[in-house]
């Protein structure tokens, strides 16, 4: 069995370094990071259900993936909704 923290998966729309260094900064690549990591983490669920730290994880991302959604809503409401549609994240 492989354990899913051993290796960092890059998400796929990252391919070059540059693109990558810039991308991490803004407010929508750490969503973007959030995302890919919440998928494997609910993936990773679906088939232990009794790992009951990864599940802690899950939550704590959850809860960061809120804030960090919270912050642009208050900020800047047009980019948070643009952010909401593109993403497809339900709200």
């Amino acid at each position: 069995m492989e354990c899913i923290y051993q290796k960092k998966r890059k998400p796929k729309f990252l391919n070059n370094t540059a693109e990558a260094n810039q991308t991490q900064v803004t407010l929508k690549g750490k969503l973007l990071f959030l995302l890919t990591e919440l998928t494997t983490l609910t993936g990773h669920l679906k088939n232990n259900r009794k790992d009951f730290n990864t599940e802690r994880s899950l939550v704590k991302l959850v809860g960061k993936r809120r804030s960090l959604l919270d912050y642009l809503k208050n900020n800047d409401i047009v980019r948070y909704r643009e952010l909401i549609k593109e993403l497809n994240i339900r709200k």
